[in-house]
């Protein structure tokens, strides 16, 4: 609308707000963009189509995202990880500026109205929606996972790849998680063992203990590389956490030994191992770790620890088994592998090669 203001542009919300994807995206502060600036690494974090997405990050990438909002007044912060979102820490902030420029250009948004069906005319589209058909000259699908837009593609001609959940939590049946919910461990690395897989999938970051299981930016990366080969397991596989992740084994028995001397009279429960390169885990979850992967008393002292019991405590620091059971579920996925393959799609414009006037973007394409 920007480029060509000549051109009347309405957008057709299914609910009564819009954007509210966005709302609670980031824990509902919106994570924008990553600070990566090279478009190469930047594509290497998806998890399908790498290559193709090199140009549209060329053409627009974090940077230009990043401009974007500031010459808007939203200023957006780097945390550690290098996710940006706004300094408010809200979404809302995001979802403010977004409708406010929508308002600026004359951009019409109709809430409450779900489109039925999609068809091509002589002279462009007919979007039928519970209020009535519109007629466009051109329409962008940008629905997210809706089903029934799969439908609507495959119906003009385009190839579809299944939708699979992606971005899922884990489910872990385990009782020596009882008890341990909303604790989380800051940088720990997971490794999920899929069957007929030949390398495990693996992520670092934080992870989160919940009432069902795992969840966390390390869990939900491994999901997105894995969601179709997960898929194909029913949500069976072998998981496998480090919590330690910057210590190999021999530095983490070399901390152990030093720790244990510093607190030789103390419980071992109370004084959580501590290092340089990792903070100390929440007491309930290391104490957790101590009964039932040491099998440590809650009266034993670091100095009567024997060398079985050293040996298996790092062991359970380094390297805990887990059973994913199943993943997370919602009412509805929050974003899915799978959509418009992207060999139908000119991917300098995302203009349909089938259906000129007719473009894909988001979760609607297989990336």
């Amino acid at each position: 609308k920007q480029h060509h203001p000549e051109l009347a542009v309405v957008i057709l919300e299914a609910t009564a707000r819009p954007l509210g994807k966005v709302a609670i995206s980031g824990g509902g502060r919106c994570n924008v963009t990553n600070a990566c600036r090279d478009h190469r690494d930047f594509a290497a974090h998806y998890p399908r189509g790498q290559k193709a997405l090199i140009g549209m990050l060329a053409r627009f990438d974090a940077a230009d995202t990043v401009a974007w909002f500031e010459q808007r007044r939203v200023r957006l912060k780097i945390e550690a990880d290098g996710r940006l979102f706004p300094d408010t820490d809200d979404s809302q902030t995001i979802i403010d500026c977004l409708l406010a420029e929508a308002k600026r250009l004359g951009i019409t948004v109709h809430t409450n109205t779900k489109v039925t069906r999609l068809t091509k005319t002589t002279d462009g589209f007919c979007v039928a929606t519970n209020h009535g058909p519109f007629n466009a000259s051109a329409v962008l699908l940008a629905c997210g996972a809706h089903r029934p837009a799969y439908d609507w593609l495959s119906e003009l001609g385009h190839a579809m790849v299944p939708p699979v959940p992606s971005l899922f939590t884990f489910v872990v049946n385990d009782p020596r998680l009882a008890g341990l919910a909303g604790i989380s461990v800051p940088d720990a690395m997971v490794s999920v063992v899929v069957a007929d897989q030949k390398q495990p999938l693996k992520a670092e970051g934080p992870l989160l203990i919940t009432h069902w299981g795992f969840s966390g930016p390390a869990v939900l990366k491994c999901s997105a590389w894995g969601a179709r080969s997960l898929h194909q397991t029913h949500y069976k596989a072998q998981l496998t956490v480090d919590m330690v992740p910057r210590l190999g084994f021999g530095e983490v028995e070399a901390a152990m030994a030093e720790h244990r001397q510093t607190h030789e009279k103390g419980l071992v429960i109370n004084y959580p191992l501590q290092t340089t390169a990792h903070p100390p885990l929440a007491k309930r979850l290391w104490a957790a770790l101590c009964r039932h992967g040491a099998g440590i008393t809650e009266t034993q002292r670091w100095g009567t620890l024997s060398k079985k019991q050293t040996t298996r405590l790092i062991e359970t620091l380094k390297r805990s088994q887990w059973q994913i059971d199943g993943k997370g579920v919602f009412k509805e996925e929050f974003v899915t592998a799978g959509g418009t393959a992207l060999a139908e799609l000119d991917l300098a414009t995302m203009e349909s090669r089938h259906v000129p006037g007719l473009y894909v973007a988001g979760e609607l394409i297989d990336v």
